[in-house]
C-alpha cells in the first residue's frame, strides 16, 4: 500500500508539472502574440500617418499649383474683372479725369480708324490730327459729359419712358449743337483758322452733322438714359461715340470753306 501511494503521488506531481509547463508556454505564446499584434498596430498607424502626411502635403502643394496653372480664359476673365473693379473705383475717386481720359482714348482710336478707312496706300497716319481729336476729348468732352449727365440725373432723376424721352430731346437739341460746335471750333482753331473761317465751317458742317446725328443718336441716348446708371453714362456715351466719331473726325478735317 505504501508503494502504491508513492507511485500515485509521483504520477500526480508529474501531471501537475506538465500542466504548469503547458500553461506557462501558452501564456508566453499569448504574450508574444499580443506584443506582436501591438507592434503591428503601431507600425500600421505610423505608416498610415506617413501616407496621410504625404497625401496632405501633396494636396496642399498641388492645389495652389493647379490654380496657378489656370487656363488662359480664366486668367483673362480675372484680368477683366480686376480692370473693371479698378475702373469703377477710379470713377468714384476721380470721376472727371477718368471720364476725360476714357473719352480721349476712344476719340484717338476712332480718328485712327477714320484715317485708315479714307487713306490711300501712299498716305500715312496723321499723328497730329489724332492728337487734336484726343486733346479735344481730354480737355472739353470728358468734363462736358460729366456735367451734362449729372445735370440730367438731378433734373430728371426718373427712368420712365416720358423722362427718358425728355432727356433724349434735350440731348439732341441742346447738348448736341453746343458740343458739336465746340468740337468743330476747337479743331479748326488748332489748324490755324481764324474767327471768320471757323464761322464759315460751322455754317457749312454743323447743320448736316446734326441732321445725320438724328439718325444715330436717339436710339443710343434712349438706351443710355433708360438703362445705364448716371456715373457710367459718359463711358457708354463715349463708346457709342466711337462709330459716330469716325464720321465726325472725317467732317472736322475737311478742307476750309475758302479752299
Amino acid at each position: 500500500m505504501g508503494i502504491d501511494h508513492l507511485v500515485k503521488l509521483a504520477k500526480r506531481s508529474i501531471i501537475q508539472q506538465s500542466k504548469h509547463r503547458l500553461i506557462f508556454n501558452n501564456s508566453i505564446s499569448e504574450s508574444n502574440f499580443v506584443s506582436h499584434y501591438q507592434q503591428c498596430r503601431v507600425y500600421s498607424a505610423r505608416s498610415m500617418n506617413t501616407s496621410a502626411t504625404k497625401i496632405s502635403k501633396t494636396h496642399f502643394f498641388s492645389f495652389p499649383f493647379s490654380i496657378r496653372k489656370s487656363t488662359p480664359s480664366s486668367t483673362s476673365a480675372k484680368t477683366r474683372i480686376g480692370f473693371l473693379a479698378w475702373y469703377l473705383g477710379a470713377l468714384e475717386s476721380r470721376p472727371i479725369i477718368t471720364k476725360s481720359i476714357s473719352s480721349a482714348v476712344i476719340f484717338a482710336a476712332a480718328d485712327v480708324t477714320s484715317q485708315m478707312i479714307t487713306m490711300t496706300p501712299s498716305d500715312s497716319l496723321d499723328i497730329i490730327r489724332t492728337l487734336r481729336m484726343a486733346g479735344y476729348a481730354l480737355i472739353i468732352l470728358g468734363t462736358a459729359q460729366h456735367q451734362w449727365f449729372n445735370f440730367m440725373g438731378r433734373v430728371l432723376p426718373k427712368r420712365d419712358v416720358v423722362s427718358t424721352l425728355k432727356k433724349l430731346l434735350l440731348g439732341n437739341f441742346v447738348y448736341g449743337p453746343v458740343i458739336n460746335s465746340a468740337f468743330f471750333s476747337f479743331n479748326a482753331a488748332l489748324q490755324g483758322e481764324n474767327g471768320e473761317e471757323i464761322a464759315a465751317r460751322l455754317k457749312r458742317d454743323l447743320i448736316p452733322t446734326m441732321t445725320n446725328g438724328l439718325m444715330y443718336w436717339p436710339l443710343c441716348d434712349f438706351l443710355t438714359y433708360k438703362v445705364v446708371p448716371v456715373h457710367l453714362q459718359p463711358l457708354v456715351n463715349s463708346s457709342f461715340s466711337y462709330a459716330w466719331t469716325i464720321y465726325l473726325t472725317y467732317i472736322a478735317n475737311l478742307k476750309k470753306v475758302s479752299d
